[in-house]
């Protein structure tokens, strides 16, 4: 049974996709650390908090 949002697996493994994709950005060149890099950490953090107000 499903009570919370952590219980959906597509939450779960969009949220870890979000964190893998966090640490790979902190790879990525300094100067693109505020331009391309802040668009994907927001694009990928925005799945995860979607399924989770859906």
């Amino acid at each position: 049974m499903i009570k919370a949002v952590a219980d959906l697996d597509v939450f779960n493994i969009s949220y870890a996709l979000a964190m893998d994709i966090y640490h790979l950005t902190r790879n990525f060149p300094k100067e693109e650390k505020y331009s391309l890099t802040d668009q994907i950490i927001r694009s990928s953090r925005s799945v995860a908090a979607n399924n989770a107000e859906g």
